[in-house]
């Protein structure tokens, strides 16, 4: 394989219920400032990539022909646009990375993004729907009842752990009131968060709103170059590894709570880096709900099937943990627009391993590891970063 491609700049707008009429707006809210971040201009772009979940979200389809509108120096620049459920920011990055690794080209630009309260709450459900096995798992939950289902099976299995699930989102809370992009920025504390009330209803199964990640619109970008041009710009952060590994999508093909999926590719990223689990200074990880991160804990090694509710138990992956997770507040307080979210995540951690992280930065940021998946767990990507300049 030629050179790895290495992350040379980024942008990243609030995430929450913004002003921005749009997908088109949020489009252009990331993408020139993430260029103007890396030193880099439209005109030596080579290719763009627009992450776009939308499947009704937004009337407007089509995203990778909205670039050019924000940016109209990229007008003859080829863009297309990626979807791949909750992980369509990752796949973006992948296809991007891909296009540069191959040598089409020397610099690519990565964009991210949802609009998703311009439809209707009580409709938003049903779109995010179109990330299962509709045939067997449509629900009026949306995927709140499929997560819901999902910690039922656990907890049938390994007994009730609502209690973890309330950690999880406590510390998650408290970490994003450091981060100035999150939706959320306030904390809550554990019996908050593990107390059914008015405030904090069930949503589905054991699942409370603290358990859920939020309706979010923002966007996210980065720009990727080869590794020769990347030497020449002020930042670079190198990927060490990246897999992309997918799993059936019905639930009753496969165990539930295995997320074997995940698994296979947070074992393949490590040994394509050279690494161990131990090896990582902080994970960035998927946390569509709660019971997601506690699944991905048992996913990445940090814990046998069974006992990922012992990690949080234990503060392995707190802010002063062995392995801190979710630093950023995670999808829980940060938000979780579907097409930014993988993009995000990358940013994320591109923050920490800079030590530009403000608030947020961690006191040892020198190996990263990223989890984004679509679906419940169908479709995986891990990627193991570090600085390279």
């Amino acid at each position: 394989m030629s050179q790895r491609a290495c992350i040379v700049g980024w942008s990243h707008s609030p995430f929450g219920k913004l002003d921005a009429p749009d997908v088109e707006s949020l489009i252009a809210m990331v993408s020139r400032s993430a260029l103007d971040h890396a030193g880099v201009a439209p005109e030596d772009v080579d290719f763009v990539t627009v992450g776009v979940f939308n499947n009704g979200l937004t009337p407007q389809g089509f995203e990778g022909g909205l670039v050019s509108l924000g940016v109209p120096e990229l007008r003859f620049t080829p863009a297309i646009h990626v979807e791949n459920a909750c992980a369509t920011g990752s796949a973006a990055l992948h296809t991007a990375l891909d296009f540069i690794e191959s040598g089409r080209g020397r610099i690519a630009l990565v964009i991210g993004a949802e609009k998703m309260t311009a439809l209707p709450s009580r409709e938003v459900p049903a779109v995010l729907l179109s990330g299962c096995y509709r045939k067997e798992e449509e629900n009026p939950q949306g995927f709140a009842g499929i997560f819901g289902q999902i910690a039922e099976e656990y907890f049938r299995r390994h007994g009730d752990h609502r209690e973890e699930l309330a950690m999880i989102a406590a510390k998650n809370h408290a970490n994003g009131v450091h981060n100035p992009y999150a939706h959320v920025r306030k904390a809550l504390d554990v019996e908050f968060c593990n107390t059914v009330s008015d405030r904090n209803p069930l949503v589905a199964g054991p699942l409370r709103r603290t358990d859920c990640s939020m309706v979010s619109d923002g966007a996210a970008a980065l720009v990727v170059a080869d590794a020769e041009t990347a030497a020449t710009l002020a930042r670079a952060i190198r990927f060490r590894s990246r897999t992309h590994v997918n799993d059936l999508l019905p639930l009753s093909r496969r165990d539930p709570i295995a997320f074997e999926g995940a698994r296979r590719a947070w074992d393949q990223a490590r040994a394509e880096a050279g690494v161990t689990l131990g090896d990582l200074s902080f994970v960035e990880t998927h946390d569509c709900f709660t019971v997601a991160e506690m699944l991905e804990y048992e996913a990445m090694g940090l814990a046998k099937p069974g006992e990922g509710w012992r990690v949080i138990r234990e503060g392995v992956t707190q802010r002063d943990g062995q392995l801190p997770v979710n630093a950023s507040g995670g999808l829980k307080a940060k938000g979780h627009p579907l097409g930014a979210t993988g993009v995000s995540m990358h940013v994320m951690a591109a923050l920490q391993l800079m030590g530009e992280a403000g608030d947020m930065q961690l006191p040892k940021a020198d190996l990263a590891g990223v989890f984004n998946m679509g679906g419940a767990a169908v479709t995986n990507y891990v990627s193991i970063l570090e600085r390279a300049k």
